[in-house]
Order: structure tokens, then C-alpha cells, then sequence
């Protein structure tokens, strides 16, 4: 099976040796995205803010992909703060409606750019 990288100028670059978004087949993975605008490259200010940017950033991968929100079938999110919980839930429901995506929600330790959320997402073409 022949891979192919997605890329999309409206997201933020990759911080390291990694792919924004791998087309396998009718499957995008994308690589998890933190809350740092394109433009100006600065990680948004809170928990919602950058949760806003991060569904905006993953937006721009899945167009550049040839599809949008609507495709994702499984996100993975991992927070520095599980008291967060709820307003993901809250911002997640605004971007996305039924069937909802199935995800995962994991409390970590740290990440990167200390980032309070980072959130990958896999996509099925049509």
C-alpha cells in the first residue's frame, strides 16, 4: 500500500521529523495538534482558546485531505489538566455532530510548547 503525506500551509508546521497527515488508502492519520496559530506560529492563551485553534488546525489537515470534520471517525486527546474534561466536551459538541467521532482522553504529564491540549484525529476519505 503507497502512503502519501498531507499538508496544509493553514496549520501549523510539524515541530520534528513527522507528517502533519499520512493518506494510507482511504485512511488520514493526522499527527496530534496543539494550539499554536498558523500565522503568527504563538500557542494560543487557555484551555479554550487552544482547543478552538486545535480543531481549526486539524480542520485545514482534513481539507487539505480532501474532506473535513465530518470525516474524522476517531480523535485522541491528551490534556495536562483531566479538570478540563468538560470544556473539551463542551468546544468538541460545537465542531462536531452525530454520530460523533469515537475518542479517547488521556491525562499527561507535559507537552509540548506547554500546551494545555494536543488532539489527533483519524479520517476516512469517501
Amino acid at each position: 500500500m503507497s502512503k502519501k503525506a498531507i499538508r496544509s500551509n493553514a496549520a501549523p508546521a510539524a515541530l520534528g521529523p513527522y507528517s502533519q497527515a499520512i493518506a494510507a488508502g482511504n485512511t488520514v492519520y493526522l499527527s496530534g495538534q496543539l494550539g499554536i496559530d498558523p500565522v503568527t506560529g504563538v500557542l494560543r492563551d487557555g484551555i479554550v482558546a487552544q482547543t478552538h485553534q486545535v480543531f481549526h488546525n486539524l480542520r485545514a489537515v482534513a481539507q487539505a485531505a480532501g474532506s473535513d470534520l465530518d470525516g474524522f471517525v476517531k480523535l485522541t486527546i491528551l490534556l495536562v489538566d483531566l479538570n478540563d474534561f468538560a470544556a473539551i466536551n463542551e468546544i468538541m459538541a460545537a465542531y462536531f455532530k452525530e454520530p460523533y467521532p469515537a475518542r479517547a482522553t488521556y491525562q499527561v504529564a507535559a507537552l509540548p510548547k506547554a500546551a494545555a491540549v494536543e488532539i489527533e484525529a483519524v479520517l476516512v476519505l469517501d
